[in-house]
């Protein structure tokens, strides 16, 4: 049985720092990404690792403050986020791809997704 599982959400202040992680057993992933879904918005790409090597990916409005990184052998991902803003409050979601990050950011190349880990950033 496949599982995908995050933690690490939080409440922070602007400015502050959050590192979220996600596990995925069951199956050898080597894409995992994360994306987020703020209130009356739709879900959108964050960050996002190739296991099977050292290729990470962005959307631009995290460049220079998240970082993603993986642990291939633990299919694990990790997504540290530092000078966070309010704008950054949103439910954040691991999903797993079987492929090969080909298409990052199309939501239904990602065939398993965790429960989601809330992030609340204040001013």
């Amino acid at each position: 049985q496949v599982q995908v599982v995050e933690s690490g959400g939080g409440s922070v202040q602007a400015g502050g720092s959050l590192r979220l992680s996600c596990v995925a057993s069951g199956y050898k992933f080597r894409c995992m990404g994360w994306f987020r879904q703020a209130p009356g918005k739709e879900r959108e790409g964050v960050a996002v690792a190739y296991t099977g090597g050292s290729a990470t990916y962005y959307t631009d409005s995290v460049k220079g403050r998240f970082t993603v990184s993986q642990d291939g052998a633990k299919n694990t991902v990790y997504l540290q986020m530092n000078a966070l803003k309010p704008e950054d409050t949103a439910t954040y979601y691991c999903g797993a791809d079987v492929g090969a990050c080909r298409s990052v950011w199309d939501q239904s190349k990602y065939a398993y997704w965790g429960q989601g880990t809330q992030v609340s950033v204040s001013s």
